[in-house]
């Protein structure tokens, strides 16, 4: 795990378009801005991947992608496919969805499997589990975690944004100090400030997302400067 611990703001933000509406020239404005603030990475949704790859260039900044994405509740087959696509067309970073509904029947061993399904299919890119914190309590997400470290996932991510809730401090702490240093920690959802950007960073979350509001860049513009 890279010592981020002096990295200025700007390279703990992924800049995020994952809206059903998304047009290629929003995923190419989306690019050009992550190039020009340098943050860390873009994400965009699967069939946007290669569109980014295309408009990234050799710049330093990372695609991510998402897979079995809002719900989590994908068939673990189609999460593994997916992310053999992503990566095939150039995805540097996996975000799964957690099968929520199956992590609430107590089946902790299926989440084991896919997430180790997902990481041997992602071929050595970084892989993170989104937990979707909103949906549980303290116990619950400590337990997300552990099994998210055991299946070797490389980090672990509060929420999809989609989901009930966004990331708060509390649950951030909690999960730092649940993985230890055996993972990263990215916050995700309802991160609109600076404020909040540095109040995550000093939690020791590793990375950040950031929603892109399309014509809109006063929020990223704060974020990474």
């Amino acid at each position: 795990m890279p010592d981020q611990a002096e990295a200025p703001l700007n390279r703990y933000i992924d800049h995020t378009l994952l809206r059903a509406d998304t047009t290629a020239q929003d995923i190419e404005r989306l690019c050009k801005e992550a190039i020009e603030n340098e943050l860390f990475a873009v994400c965009v949704s699967g069939c946007w991947v290669q569109h980014a790859w295309n408009h990234l260039g050799d710049s330093n900044v990372s695609i991510a992608t998402v897979v079995g994405f809002p719900s989590g509740a994908t068939d673990s087959d189609a999460k593994r496919y997916e992310t053999e696509v992503a990566i095939d067309n150039g995805a540097h970073e996996i975000d799964l969805m957690m099968n929520i509904g199956k992590f609430l029947d107590g089946d902790h061993q299926a989440i084991s499997r896919e997430i180790r399904d997902v990481v041997d299919a992602a071929d050595d890119r970084r892989v993170k589990i989104i937990i979707e914190t909103g949906y549980f309590n303290d116990e619950q997400i400590a337990t997300a975690c552990k099994i998210a470290i055991q299946a070797e996932a490389h980090f672990v991510k509060t929420s999809s944004g989609f989901g009930p809730g966004g990331a708060t401090i509390e649950h951030v702490k909690l999960m730092r100090e649940t993985v230890g240093q055996f993972c990263g920690v990215k916050a995700s959802g309802g991160i609109r400030d600076t404020e909040t950007a540095k109040a995550m960073k000093r939690e020791l979350a590793n990375r950040m997302k950031v929603l892109k509001e399309v014509n809109s860049m006063s929020k990223i513009s704060l974020m990474s400067r």
